[in-house]
């Protein structure tokens, strides 16, 4: 296109289609020099910037003094600031690769109220130990460790996501883990559990009854049998098929048959063993279960399904009956360690079974005794 010089020096135009009418517009631009380099760039549109001649010329000025940035300059840093690879950035990397993660909507919420509002903006780079101490320091003094736990190593999983990716350079330290003692391992009485039979068996809502049955029966997690469909279910073989479940191996758990009566009482509406009432799959469930768990009167720290997951499996270790390896592979345990909160069930009750040993020996001990002090006689 034919340049029209100004009587500004270093200004131009080019006359071009308006925008938006009919007819024609002018286009300025600037040349300028600068650290040696010759630059040209456009300064605007006639009518759309409403650009003329003097302020093209104004704008160049401004450019020479250093007192504005080209717009070379301005996409340049943009550029570099897009191509930054901050931990909010990272974050969406980390999601977009793990859609399907369980635990993703905690995380996200982890996420947007505690890392996101000091760091989010921050590359993994810039990050010092004091960072994370300030981070750490702050919400203990309002969360529980375990919370602050969590937040720290979801920080922890996006920065190693981004090594892993090799998106970006990262820290030469590593993040330090609150110490946390939340092994809980909830029991019921004889009286407790009864009246949560009870209260089970009075709900009105079918399908949380069953989840609660489900759990008492079998041990599975809340989330395995939110995700359970139906041809896991092998009736024939009395097997449930557990799908990508927490240990991250697909796993299979024998149907019982208490759990063989609860499952053959759902009626089939949809692919999924317990849906939600648009047939999908069941997302939450929480206000339901504790209907029942305050019906049957039990503790207000009792959680309705997990606690019966420890009441399974202390029940099962309490028995004497079950090896620690068995009550592994049952509660799908991917360390035995998770499983050795139960050994001392099973100490007790091996205990209580040598003890009832020694007695019946000096039973029969003193029994021998007197017989035989009655042939001496």
């Amino acid at each position: 296109m034919k340049r029209f010089k100004t009587q500004y020096p270093g200004v131009f135009y080019r006359e071009t289609k308006r925008i938006g009418d009919s007819g024609t517009e002018k286009v300025f631009y600037i040349v300028f020099k600068k650290d040696g380099k010759i630059y040209e760039e456009k300064a605007g549109r006639q009518f759309v910037d409403d650009m003329s001649a003097p302020r093209a010329a104004r704008i160049r000025g401004e450019l020479i003094e250093g007192k504005r940035k080209s717009r070379l300059k301005q996409k340049e840093e943009k550029k570099a600031i897009e191509d930054r690879w901050t931990i909010e950035k990272l974050w969406e990397a980390y999601k977009n690769n793990h859609h399907i993660l369980k635990g993703l909507i905690q995380d996200e919420c982890r996420f947007k109220k505690y890392i996101e509002p000091s760091l989010g903006k921050k590359e993994p780079l810039e990050l010092v130990p004091l960072d994370v101490d300030r981070l750490r320091i702050k919400f203990m003094k309002t969360m529980k460790p375990a919370t602050v736990r969590n937040v720290l190593e979801l920080l922890r999983r996006i920065i190693n996501h981004a090594a892993k990716k090799r998106l970006c350079q990262i820290p030469d330290f590593k993040i330090e883990m609150p110490e946390v003692n939340n092994i809980k391992t909830e029991d019921l009485s004889t009286d407790q559990l009864n009246a949560l039979l009870k209260a089970i068996d009075k709900s009105t809502d079918s399908t949380a009854a069953n989840l609660m049955r489900m759990v008492l029966f079998t041990g599975m997690r809340r989330g395995e049998l939110f995700h359970l469909k139906w041809p896991d279910v092998d009736f024939e073989k009395s097997f449930i098929h557990l799908v990508d479940p927490k240990s991250g191996t697909d796993e299979r758990i024998p149907l019982n048959e208490a759990a063989r009566s609860v499952l053959k009482s759902i009626k089939r509406t949809s692919e999924y063993v317990f849906p939600n009432k648009s047939g999908q799959r069941l997302t939450d469930i929480a206000k339901a279960v504790n209907l029942i768990k305050k019906a049957a009167g039990l503790p207000k720290d009792f959680r309705p399904l997990h606690g019966l997951r420890h009441f399974y499996a202390a029940t099962l270790a309490s028995s004497g009956q079950v090896d620690m390896y068995t009550l592994q592979k049952l509660l799908t345990h991917k360390s035995p360690m998770m499983t050795q909160r139960y050994a001392h069930l099973r100490d007790e009750t091996l205990r209580s079974a040598s003890n009832l040993a020694g007695k019946l020996i000096k039973i029969h001990k003193k029994k021998h005794n007197t017989d035989m002090a009655q042939i001496i006689s």
